[in-house]
């Protein structure tokens, strides 16, 4: 039984392989863009919207709240990746009801690449908050010896957030396949649908974790301002 994306190759050329994990990493990419451009095509103001305006508008406000209660700071500079992150994780898992499909999610690859998006985003959205100087210096605090332990710390949280996504969702995935072969019927119809509810949790949840750590990154420099003005 081949679980892992990785070890499905659809297609190879010499060195030259395309993998179910990049296929269905593509497809979903293509129904999110295909999707956003049907959904924003006639955005209006005036009279009635549509539903796909309604549910995206539920959906950008509901994000909005979720950062600003977070970062207690305005959800604008992190919206786009703040949402994206959590978009695509959760339609990765949603379509996996979909027969054949396998959630690019499930492979350890995809997961390693969206926390390295967030290693990167942490100190992008922190030095253009703090500043260059001001963000390096917590490294070295309160002394220089913690320097290695709090890069360290960098690390191992980035290592964290693909590995929770990850297992969490190759469970699912060997749970459902595991009652597919004892009881084909009842049972993994439930499991299913529990499946997507772990996977829009885990979407949650990681896009939750990367906004918690961008905030930890920018919020010092707030901290300090406000001890100022008192």
């Amino acid at each position: 039984m081949t679980i892992n994306p990785d070890e499905i190759i659809i297609f190879q050329w010499a060195w030259f392989k395309v993998n179910a994990t990049l296929l269905f990493t593509w497809i979903t990419m293509f129904l999110l863009a295909f999707g956003s451009w049907l959904i924003t095509r006639n955005l209006t103001s005036k009279g009635t919207l549509s539903r796909w305006q309604n549910l995206l508008e539920v959906l950008i406000n509901g994000i909005n709240g979720q950062i600003r209660e977070v970062s207690r700071q305005e959800p604008g500079p992190y919206l786009p990746f703040v949402g994206t992150l959590f978009i695509f994780i959760a339609i990765s898992n949603i379509i996996a009801v979909v027969p054949g499909y396998i959630p690019p999610t499930s492979s350890l690859s995809t997961t390693a690449a969206l926390a390295i998006c967030v290693f990167i985003a942490v100190p992008v959205f922190g030095i253009a908050r703090r500043g260059l100087g001001d963000y390096l210096r917590q490294y070295v605090q309160p002394t220089y010896i913690m320097l290695p332990f709090n890069v360290i710390g960098e690390l191992s949280r980035t290592l964290a957030l693909a590995v929770r996504l990850y297992g969490n969702m190759m469970s699912g995935t060997v749970i459902v396949a595991i009652l597919l072969t004892i009881t084909p019927l009842i049972f993994p119809v439930v499991m299913q649908v529990l499946g997507l509810l772990t996977g829009l949790i885990q979407a949650y949840i990681f896009a939750i974790l990367a906004m918690v750590y961008i905030a930890s990154a920018s919020r010092a420099h707030e901290s300090r301002k406000d001890k100022g003005e008192k």
